[in-house]
């Protein structure tokens, strides 16, 4: 508990958690999190337009995240997160859209 303790206290987190390294992917996990509550939702909703951009966004954020210096985990893992979203209603958008049959 010491030990923890410490590593809190440290200068070096202080500095990390009051830095855009640390605040900027907090803020961003909003993206991932509204996609991932939407994917319940009727398809007919979604853009495939804006789907399409979340996703080129996300991928190059993610290359982003691991050239940056020091590497930025905690932004690669939330455009990791929703890369997978976007690409899952991107899916969605397309079963609806095109593969659906109307009757």
């Amino acid at each position: 508990m010491n030990r923890v303790r410490k590593i809190l206290s440290s200068k070096e987190t202080r500095e990390y958690l009051m830095s855009t390294h640390f605040w900027g992917p907090v803020a961003n996990w909003g993206i991932p999190i509204a996609a991932i509550a939407d994917i319940q939702r009727d398809p007919q909703y979604i853009s495939g337009k804006m789907t399409l951009a979340l996703c080129l966004y996300s991928a190059m954020f993610m290359r982003f995240a691991l050239k940056v210096q020091p590497r930025n985990l905690l932004l690669f893992a939330c455009h990791f997160v929703n890369e997978g979203a976007q690409l899952t209603q991107g899916s969605r958008f397309i079963k609806y859209h095109f593969l659906h049959k109307k009757e």
